[in-house]
């Protein structure tokens, strides 16, 4: 059966949730608004995903939040995923991490990964390239993938480090 949230909780009363609950929409409004009138200096309105897990252990998944679509054949695919995991449970030594994959060619690939030792963009080694631009400059740094090549001030590095267009001191 279909209810309102409002025929069986107040507002000022919130709520909880057995089962899983799906908000639809028939056109492209928000689904779901978080809004604090809080008028404060803190965090608001605030978003928690939590685990509540009576044994964590190493490289539990702790959530993540999927995009999907539909292909050309009609079939249901994750276009995109953000992702968190326990890496490390142990008291006083806890360690997380949160990746971020996209669909390349039909394959979800890992295109960064946050963890306590570094930021690592395209970890699957795929051809994608990285930029960084400056307020002047669509190409301030420019890691070429394909062709394992970085170029300051420019997209087409042609040695391992190519910089273009200006003074250049190495000491």
């Amino acid at each position: 059966d279909v209810f309102s949230v409002a025929d069986t909780v107040s507002k000022a009363d919130g709520g909880t949730f057995d089962n899983p609950v799906t908000i639809t929409t028939a056109d492209n409004s928000v689904n779901l608004n978080l809004v604090s009138t809080d008028a404060d200096a803190n965090s608001g309105p605030l978003l928690e995903m939590k685990r509540d897990s009576s044994s964590p252990a190493d490289n539990d998944l702790l959530g993540s939040i999927t995009f999907k679509g539909e292909n050309s054949a009609s079939e249901e695919i994750t276009y995109a995923k953000i992702q968190s995991k326990l890496k490390d449970a142990t008291d006083g030594t806890e360690d997380g991490n949160i990746s971020y994959e996209i669909m390349i060619d039909g394959t979800s690939r890992e295109l960064l990964t946050v963890t306590k030792d570094s930021v690592v963009v395209n970890q699957d080694s795929q051809d994608v390239d990285f930029r960084v631009e400056s307020n002047g400059n669509a190409n301030m740094l420019f890691v070429d993938a394909g062709n394992d090549k970085i170029g300051i001030n420019t997209n087409a590095p042609n040695r391992m480090l190519g910089i273009e267009n200006g003074d250049v001191q190495i000491h």
